[in-house]
């Protein structure tokens, strides 16, 4: 591509998608990715920390709908951006954007989802990704000796457990680093 023609990251994260548009495009586990929307919330703590966050912040998600831990993340994700006025959400996909995915991986691996966090002048102030911290050591260390089946129902019921709560908490450390 012409370096004069490529777009500007903010043309970039203009393009994405919201997380609206996600759930209104057909896509494999619909109902699941809808179900855990209406059930994410945000934690009164959470809550707290927004009212004190100032200027405002671009999240730019590089993900699939495949993906079994982004149906998990985003909904939580998507609460965040919207408990707070200056946090704006966009989505773009990952196998379409291998630039920024290159530039934010887990070790060799294209794990997602990556949430890039922007400020107002999309400086990038940091990235997140693919799991929480804890879950991610775990994966790491005890989850791959397990049989897939196996390690995913782990998954699973650690983030059912967790509600979200570390999800948007380690995304809204970044942002109030920034």
């Amino acid at each position: 591509m012409d370096e004069a023609a490529a777009p500007t990251l903010a043309e970039r994260f203009a393009q994405g998608s919201s997380f609206e548009g996600l759930l209104a495009r057909p896509k494999e586990n619909s109902v699941l990715w809808n179900a855990l929307y209406g059930r994410a919330a945000i934690s009164p703590e959470i809550a707290g920390r927004l009212r004190n966050l100032r200027g405002r912040w671009h999240l730019l998600v590089l993900n699939e709908d495949w993906c079994g831990d982004s149906v998990n993340i985003l909904p939580y994700v998507a609460r965040l951006a919207d408990a707070h006025p200056g946090i704006e959400l966009r989505i773009l996909g990952r196998d379409d954007n291998p630039d920024l995915m290159n530039a934010h991986l887990t070790g060799s691996s294209k794990s997602i989802p990556v949430v890039i966090v922007y400020d107002e002048q999309f400086r990038e102030i940091g990235w997140w990704g693919p799991r929480p911290r804890e879950l991610q050591k775990w994966v790491l260390t005890e989850g791959l000796a397990l049989p897939k089946p196996d390690r995913y129902r782990h998954i699973r019921t650690w983030y059912a457990r967790d509600h979200g709560a570390t999800i948007v908490s380690e995304i809204l450390a970044i942002i109030e680093q920034g």
